[in-house]
């Protein structure tokens, strides 16, 4: 008797942890899916702008890196992306910038792009939810992408700019 009531106790152990596992995993799949699908879009870049754009390597690679969060499926392929956009980011950090966009003002805003990759990235390590930060790093870079939008279609002289302190 206490042989039969030993095997249906394991029995029904084996059972309630295999279920309780395969529902959590589902759960956090249906989560991530839903974090991605309300994510924003990048706004779109003049035609004059990204005949500059183009020519730059150091920014296409950040800019397919980008895109690449909007196709993550997982949470595991998005902190993929987020190494993959830090890498990219210092790079073009580091890198030559084309003449036109040399500018204080297209590096400031590159460092809060900058400040957010690492704020979602810190996000996704510590385990919390990086929705907001990812909300956050998306319209940084578009503030970038309208940045590029704004130099390109200043019609100020440039001796006006040249003179400014801030």
């Amino acid at each position: 008797m206490s042989k039969i009531l030993y095997f249906l106790v394991l029995v029904t152990l084996v059972a309630s942890c295999k279920d309780a596992v395969s529902d959590t995993a589902i759960v956090h799949e249906s989560r991530w899916e839903d974090v991605t699908d309300s994510l924003p879009g990048k706004i779109r870049v003049d035609a004059k702008a990204q005949t500059i754009l183009n020519d730059w390597l150091e920014y296409n690679a950040l800019e397919k890196s980008f895109d690449k969060i909007y196709t993550s499926e997982y949470i595991e392929d998005f902190e993929l992306v987020m190494d993959e956009l830090v890498e990219n980011q210092k790079k073009m950090e580091m890198g030559e910038y084309p003449k036109k966009f040399d500018i204080q003002q297209i590096k400031g805003r590159q460092k809060v792009f900058k400040t957010y990759i690492l704020k979602t990235k810190g996000d996704l390590e510590y385990r919390q939810n990086p929705k907001e930060s990812m909300l956050q790093m998306i319209t940084a870079f578009n503030d970038l992408r309208n940045q590029f939008n704004v130099v390109i279609n200043n019609t100020l002289p440039d001796e006006l700019l040249a003179n400014e302190e801030n």
